[in-house]
């Protein structure tokens, strides 16, 4: 991670969502890895983006922050968590622990580091969605269920809204993933946004 770059994104949002900006739009803060920061696609085109124009087209009235770091894992995502906590979002969308799977890290680690993470949002009284992502075939089955289970057992455990798996909308769908088979197309970021915004709902107000 490059600390003095997110150091510096996050002193422009303070000065962008100061006391009056927060007041009139309460803010939405998605907070994750390359998936929400975008990588690979055009500037205004990663899911933040579209899920700014899918809550403005529904009359929610929410400034969306896009807090994405390229690489970064859930380790990254505690150290981060003051960068966040700063701003007072009434919400945040967790999208973290696809760096740890492909990289193979102890579950047990990864757990601990989102249980870090969403008590952390608790104690803060911000409300939470949990967007969970899964891994490829050839890490096997058991790797793979126990992954996915680490995301259901710590929405349970703090009940927060939870999508278990934020691809499975665009999974058969044509030019919606990256050559890489990781990342969404612009497509596929559309496709993102609108199951999150589907999930986001019962926390939205107008």
């Amino acid at each position: 991670m490059d600390v003095r770059r997110t150091l510096v994104v996050s002193f422009c949002l303070l000065l962008l969502t100061g006391p009056i900006g927060a007041a009139n739009r309460p803010i939405l803060v998605c907070f994750g890895d390359s998936i929400t920061a975008g990588y690979g696609v055009q500037p205004g085109q990663a899911f933040p983006d579209r899920l700014q124009a899918e809550l403005d087209s529904h009359g929610y009235k929410y400034k969306v922050v896009n807090m994405g770091t390229s690489g970064a894992t859930t380790k990254d995502a505690v150290e981060s968590m003051p960068q966040v906590i700063v701003l007072h979002p009434t919400i945040v969308i967790v999208e973290f622990g696809g760096n740890d799977g492909l990289r193979g890290l102890p579950l047990d680690q990864t757990r601990r580091n989102l249980d870090t993470v969403l008590n952390m949002l608790e104690n803060a009284r911000i409300k939470v969605l949990l967007a969970g992502i899964t891994l490829p075939p050839n890490y096997g089955p058991d790797y793979i269920h126990s992954f996915d289970q680490v995301f259901r057992d710590l929405a349970a455990k703090h009940h927060v809204a939870l999508v278990p798996m934020i691809y499975k909308n665009l999974v058969n769908v044509p030019n919606a993933i990256q050559p890489d088979g990781i990342h969404p197309t612009a497509k596929g970021a559309q496709i993102v946004a609108e199951t999150i915004f589907s999930a986001l709902k019962p926390l939205l107000k107008k």
